[in-house]
């Protein structure tokens, strides 16, 4: 491990943590700015790996994604030092807001903010999302990007619980793998 290495996990982590609102996949984004396109830590292929077991791990999405990219970038006390990263900054900030909490719930400007908040997150979500399709379509699979667009199509159109669209996703990733031969190997 390159010298520095874990005090630059940690603080890259700090400071997209304090300074991302919107939830996981906001995070997962300058996670992918920093560790990929920036520093070069990670492939873009392993990002949007480690982007689907996040999500679909128990626990909040930055964390989870935190701990692969830790690890992946410097082992287990990678790990840590993501780990911290990520959760100092939200537990300071709603520590703070949990003192003051009457006053933010009925102020109209807070809510207003917070409204407009929303739309800057939806289009952050959005440009992830869109990402991470065109990662796939730019892959000629197909048998991936018909996975893809059933799924989207079970969310959006039929309301199916995303856990359901997990589990049917990767029985047919499972079952693509052993069809072509590569069961335990690398996919």
């Amino acid at each position: 491990m390159e010298k520095g290495r874990l005090g630059k996990l940690f603080l890259s982590m700090l400071s997209i943590s304090a300074f991302t609102f919107g939830g996981g996949f906001v995070i997962v984004t300058f996670m992918k700015r920093k560790f990929v396109d920036e520093l070069g830590w990670i492939s873009e292929q392993e990002m949007l790996d480690m982007t689907a077991l996040a999500q679909s791990s128990p626990g909040a999405i930055a964390v989870n994604a935190a701990i692969l990219v830790g690890g992946k970038a410097a082992g287990l006390p990678g790990m840590a030092a993501a780990v911290l990263g990520t959760v100092i900054p939200p537990i300071a900030i709603l520590s703070v807001i949990s003192l003051f909490y009457r006053l933010f719930a009925e102020n109209p400007y807070v809510a207003l903010v917070l409204r407009g908040m929303q739309c800057g997150v939806a289009a952050v979500i959005l440009d992830v999302a869109v990402g991470l399709g065109r990662g796939v379509l730019k892959s000629k699979q197909y048998a991936h990007c018909a996975v893809m667009a059933a799924a989207f199509a079970a969310t959006f159109f039929f309301r199916v619980n995303v856990i359901y669209i997990i589990l049917c996703a990767a029985a047919v990733g499972v079952a693509g793998a052993y069809a072509n031969g590569k069961g335990g190997q690398k996919a």
